[in-house]
This record gives structure tokens, sequence and C-alpha cells, in this order.
């Protein structure tokens, strides 16, 4: 049996120490605040994110919290137009083998961390902030080091975008600022108009701009989310904004969509970051995992999807390893690396390319887009989606 240290008790930290410890090996979750807890609001999960949900154990009691969604629909969000819409339904599901759905956060987290509490071999500890490590031959230390806590056989950064594991092991500064501001409200569905609810994700592109809106929480509420590619310099996470500067952003936002963006009420705003694909991500014992790993921007919803698929893919790899020297981590680490890589990068390259090109395009980009979006079949979509959305081999690459 192995001793897994996991450095962040965020959605990936927590899907790690289950994965590791259905497999039969011990994992202490380092969590800096003094709770386990999930803040922020609404989260999309593909059907990629439930094959590993199901593999973690935990599908089932998602799925219970879970909102399925019939389509996700795009339209022009200065003139209202319907561009196009992917439907999630009857071919969907049995293409994929599961459903696409929304969550709040919560819905998410607390299946996992539930999971956790009742796993035999997963330790939970709060107030313990990870600032780097120590490793030699034989086992790893985080650091500051823990009274109590021995030297450990591996160590998992799931330290989030800022990770301090990262920033030692990869060493490359600050995330990058993408010069979008994205502002979220929560409203109650009971303020929407009936004509304006659906089981759908609608998604409003505009000319540096977009707006999307789903129903979270089993339906009782709306999440609405406006971005604006305003240049913005500096990170923010969470500040306070004020209505009328929400409202003022998106000005140009077509009459039904902007129905919606005038009911939102305390809203917050984040300046959203990622980093650039990197190919190592592993030092000997040490490994990095989600958005400490490859941050993403939310535009092909898929950043904790992919943080779930690295939790499984890390238990996959020490399955067997129970009996095994422990000097043979590092090569399972290793191999972790090389499996993930490409299919990560390729996902945090996607999200920039479709808030660049699909979400944000003006003028004869925006009338080029809605032409080449609206030819396309139902077909054709999942085909483009079938790389990202379909179940695999978390033992492959690709």
């Amino acid at each position: 049996m192995s001793h897994i240290l996991v450095a962040g008790g965020g959605i990936g930290g927590l899907a790690t120490a289950l994965a590791v410890a259905r497999r039969g090996h011990r994992a202490t979750v380092l969590e800096r605040r003094d709770s386990f807890s999930e803040l922020g609001a609404g989260i999309q999960l593909a059907p990629n994110a439930f094959h590993a949900l199901d593999r973690l154990g935990v599908g089932d009691a998602v799925r219970a919290r879970a909102v399925f969604i019939d389509e996700l629909r795009l339209f022009d969000g200065t003139s209202d137009e319907r561009i196009t819409a992917l439907p999630l339904t009857g071919g969907y599901r049995e293409r994929y083998r599961n459903p696409y759905a929304v969550v709040h956060r919560t819905d998410l987290y607390m299946p996992l961390l539930q999971a956790c509490r009742t796993t035999p071999g997963v330790e939970l500890l709060t107030g313990r902030s990870v600032t780097g490590y120590e490793q030699d031959a034989t086992g790893v230390t985080a650091l500051p080091a823990i009274d109590g806590l021995p030297a450990a056989d591996a160590l998992v950064g799931a330290d989030g975008i800022r990770s301090a594991v990262r920033a030692q092991l990869v060493g490359d500064g600050e995330p990058r600022v993408s010069g979008h501001t994205i502002y979220r409200s929560v409203i109650p569905m009971e303020r929407v108009p009936v004509e304006l609810r659906s089981n759908a994700v609608s998604l409003w592109a505009g000319p540096k701009w977009h707006f999307v809106h789903y129903p979270i929480s089993g339906g009782r509420e709306l999440n609405l989310a406006a971005t604006l590619d305003d240049g913005a310099t500096v990170p923010v996470a969470g500040a306070t904004a004020e209505r009328d500067q929400v409202l003022a952003a998106f000005e140009s936002l077509g009459t039904v969509a902007r129905s919606l963006l005038e009911r939102g009420r305390d809203w917050k705003r984040w300046v959203l970051c990622d980093r650039d694909p990197v190919d190592r991500w592993v030092d000997g014992r040490v490994a990095l995992m989600g958005d400490a790993a490859h941050p993403m921007l939310q535009y092909a919803a898929q950043g904790a999807c992919q943080a779930l698929e690295d939790a499984v893919l890390l238990g996959d790899l020490l399955d067997g390893s129970t009996s095994a020297p422990d000097d043979d981590l590092p090569q399972r680490l290793a191999a972790y690396n090389n499996l993930r890589r490409s299919r990560t990068a390729r996902a945090q390259q996607v999200a920039r390319r479709i808030g660049r090109e699909i979400y944000h395009a003006s003028g004869v980009e925006a009338k080029e887009r809605n032409a080449m979006l609206s030819g396309f079949s139902t077909e054709e979509l999942y085909e483009k989606i079938d790389w990202l959305h379909r179940d695999r081999d978390f033992t492959r690459s690709g």
C-alpha cells in the first residue's frame, strides 16, 4: 500500500483521493481552508465527466442532483437569431452512453466529499496550506512539514491554477490573464417568465461578448453568466459587481436575452485566466492534476471534466501497485503525464479558440460563423465532439 498526499481539497483533489483509495492505497488530502466546501455556481458535465464519476463510484449520486439538458443552443446575441442547436437526448445519449447535465458546483462536490468521508484509507485535513515539497529516492514531504505526518510515497498537486506545487515543479510564473471578465448571478426560477424557461444551455454570442444561461439545483434556479472581452489585465475572483454596470456592459444584447440579464441580482465578477499547455507535469514522485496541470478557459465546459479524467487515470495506473516497490511510483506518474498531456492540451487550445472565433466574433466574421454552424447537420456536429464526449479507455492517450 502506498501513501499519496493530495494538495488541495477541491473537486480534483477529492476525486484523486477517492480514485487511489479505491485501488487500495492511503490518501491524505491537505486543504488550506478551514473546511471542505465548494464555491461558485453552475457547472456543465459532458458524458466524459459521467464516465469518470461512474468509475469513482459517485455517478448516480451526481445524477440525482443534476438537471439533464435536452440541447445546447447557440443564438446570435444581437439579433436573437437561432444559429444552431445540438440535441442531447435520444441519439446523443445512445452515442455517448451518458447524459449531458448541469449542476450547481456543490452538487458535484458533495457526493465526492461524502464518498471520501466513507471510504477507508482517505484522510481529510483542513488548515494545511502546501507551499512546496522535498523528495528523495524513498519518499516526498509536503512543505511546510506537518507534525505527525511522515513522508509519503507520492504527492499530487491539485491546488488549482495558482498551484504552489506547480510553481516549484514547472516554475512558469503567474497565470495568463485572458482579458475577459465574466459576471455571474443565480436567480430563483420562479422569477423567470414561463416562456423563457427551458431545459437547455442557451448561449447568445455577440461582438466581443457572450451570455449563457441554464437551470441548476434541480431546476429551482437559473444560472446566468455574461462574459465581456474587455481587455482586463488584473486577475479578479468573486468581486461584487453592480447591476447597472453589468447591464451597461451588454447594452447591445438582443431583446430576449436581455430580459433574462435584467433579472440578475447580486452579481459577482471574475477575470478569467488560464495557462499555456506544458509537456511536463511530473517531477519524480510529484505530479500535477486538474487546474494545477492544465487550467483552461470555460468556453469548452471541460475544466472539471478533465480533472475527473486525470483522477481516474491516476487510480488506474496505481492499480496493482499495492505490493510493488515504492521506486515504481515515479514511472507510473510519468506514464500518467504522457497519457494525459496531448488530450488536455487540445482541450485548452480548443477552449481559447471557441472564445475567440465562435463566441466573440463580430461583423463579417460573425456572419461567416452563423453560416458555417447553421449548415452543419446533427451528425456533423456530433463528429466534431466525438473526441471529447465519447466513453474512452483512460489508460490510452488521445
